[in-house]
């Protein structure tokens, strides 16, 4: 699985007026409802609910919420960068500015799991984080993510 066959360039987005989860939530849920023809209070209740069984904060200042939801038809990324960390419970207590969103079909337990490990794979590379933090605009974010021919899924 390619990061490009979940996630365009218009789901790449740098935030500047997030100050916390729940704000966070509320903007990708607005974002994906309308990429995906969905209801905005779905998602966010999808990701609240997925948040309140542990947090999806993995450290380093990176988070990877995640949800499955019925009226998805394909697997769904959105990568954000915030320009001022927020708190998000994450597992180094470190507050996080790299945020990469999956949003999946119910049914498609492979295949989100397929794409949790390959966000995470990438993620974890402090190399790449520097240089998704350091780039100027989403369109080079979009190609750092997305350049990762070799890093396969589980």
């Amino acid at each position: 699985m390619l990061l490009s066959q979940i996630l365009d360039q218009k789901s790449v987005s740098l935030l500047t007026n997030i100050s916390s989860k729940k704000r966070l939530f509320q903007e990708i849920a607005s974002h994906i409802a309308k990429q995906c023809n969905l209801r905005a209070e779905e998602v966010f209740n999808a990701l609240q609910e997925r948040e309140q069984l542990g947090p999806t904060g993995m450290g380093n200042g990176v988070a990877i919420p995640h949800a499955r939801l019925k009226t998805v038809d394909e697997i769904k990324g959105m990568f954000i960068k915030l320009s001022k960390p927020i708190d998000f419970d994450a597992v180094d207590r470190q507050r996080v500015d790299l945020i990469f969103v999956i949003i999946a079909p119910s049914n498609s337990s492979a295949d989100h799991l397929k794409a949790l490990a390959k966000v995470s794979r990438l993620l974890r590379d402090q190399n790449i984080c520097s240089k998704l933090r350091s780039a100027e605009d989403t369109s080079t974010s979009y190609t750092i993510l997305t350049q990762d021919m070799d890093i396969k899924a589980a």
